[in-house]
């Protein structure tokens, strides 16, 4: 079975995080990766687009009862009817989580993640730090650019 990441951000993003997004998705769907995520707007949306762009498998996990309001780049919807708690079934699929930039709905996707045990990486995004502004010991890492993002999600998902 493929590789499942899942790749977290806002509906309402900065234009450096949709270009990050959608070179994540195009990369990890060219590693042959199924992409996970939100299958809305934003981060959502530029994942999605990447990935189709390279021909990738895109899951699309929505809050809703049906999948009309989806982004069009999805390959299956999945309709939850569940709200934010999908948050925790987007998670719970994904063998990596890619964070793009930060938002509340964003913060409880990292932290479920890294409460199950699945390898976070934050791009842009989240950083958990002490009082003095270093990472804490447990925090998940940062990546630079979206290469290292997707290197660190493939290498930690292979090993998990």
């Amino acid at each position: 079975m493929p590789v499942q990441v899942a790749v977290c951000g806002p509906r309402s993003c900065t234009e450096q995080d949709e270009e990050h997004a959608y070179e994540v998705g195009r990369l990890l769907a060219q590693a042959g990766a199924t992409v996970l995520n939100g299958g809305g707007t934003g981060v959502m949306a530029a994942v999605s687009r990447g990935a189709r762009s390279a021909g990738g498998l895109v899951v699309g996990v929505r809050p809703g009862a049906n999948g009309d309001d989806a982004n069009p780049d999805l390959s299956v919807v999945l309709a939850t009817n569940m709200g934010e708690a999908r948050n925790a079934i987007l998670v719970w699929s994904a063998d990596a989580v890619i964070v793009v930039g930060g938002s509340w709905g964003t913060l409880s996707e990292l932290a479920l993640a890294r409460r199950r045990g699945v390898p976070v990486i934050s791009l842009g995004g989240w950083q958990i730090l002490d009082v003095d502004g270093n990472p804490l010991p447990d925090a998940p890492p940062t990546a630079a650019t979206p290469q290292d993002a997707v290197g660190f999600a493939l290498s930690t998902a292979e090993r998990g």
